[in-house]
């Protein structure tokens, strides 16, 4: 499985997964306990990185993958048209499979990274979560990919170096935006951080927080 193909299963994976109990109380819930432990149970693969069901369903309601390039492509040209600068963005999902393969990697890393910007994930929850995604994907490559990116420690900045394009930066602060809690002082610096380091500006970043907000 690529790093696409499992970034496309991660944000459909809207449905309770079928972790085990690992405890003798009541499965992942359980075990676990906490929003981490409802994530489990609530939000899949996807949840249980997140720790908490958040936008995730309105991205498997709408196909994973190409909903954010579908978001990214309208809210970025919508912004370029307001500037008086009309573009057809090259987002994810009207790329050819190189180079949707490099916007698909940059988003995933994207997300990633904000899903640590709350510091939830502990050593035993990163231990549930790799073994989730192993179960999803037996591809050592990738595996050893996401291992890689989850002992990263959080930096806006080498986050943002994946940033190469507008489209790609407009695509990675969304799916940072689906990661994150815009009304957690931490993820809220961090959302900021990020977007200044890519160059997004107050218009852009407004556009794309409002389509994020009024997903169904």
């Amino acid at each position: 499985m690529s790093l696409n193909g499992f970034l496309d299963h991660l944000l459909k994976s809207a449905a309770p997964t079928t972790l085990s109990d690992k405890d003798g109380n009541g499965g992942v819930r359980g075990a676990l306990g906490s929003d981490f432990g409802k994530g489990a149970m609530t939000g899949g693969a996807l949840g249980l990185l997140l720790g908490r069901n958040k936008t995730t369903r309105k991205l498997a309601t709408y196909g994973g993958l190409a909903t954010l390039g579908v978001m990214a492509y309208r809210a970025y040209g919508d912004y370029k048209r307001q500037q008086g600068q009309p573009v057809q963005p090259q987002t994810v999902d009207r790329l050819p499979p190189p180079q949707a393969s490099v916007h698909g990697e940059a988003i995933l890393r994207a997300l990633v990274a904000a899903a640590k910007a709350d510091g939830h994930i502990d050593a035993r929850e990163r231990e549930v979560i790799e073994g989730e995604f192993a179960r999803i994907t037996p591809d050592a490559d990738v595996q050893k990919w996401l291992q890689a990116e989850l002992d990263k420690p959080l930096d806006p900045g080498e986050v943002a170096v994946a940033a190469t394009t507008p489209e790609i930066a407009t695509e990675m602060y969304l799916a940072s935006l689906v990661a994150t809690d815009e009304q957690n002082f931490m993820e809220r610096a961090y959302l900021d951080e990020l977007a200044r380091r890519m160059g997004i500006d107050d218009a852009l970043k407004q556009r794309l927080e409002d389509s994020v907000r009024a997903a169904p």
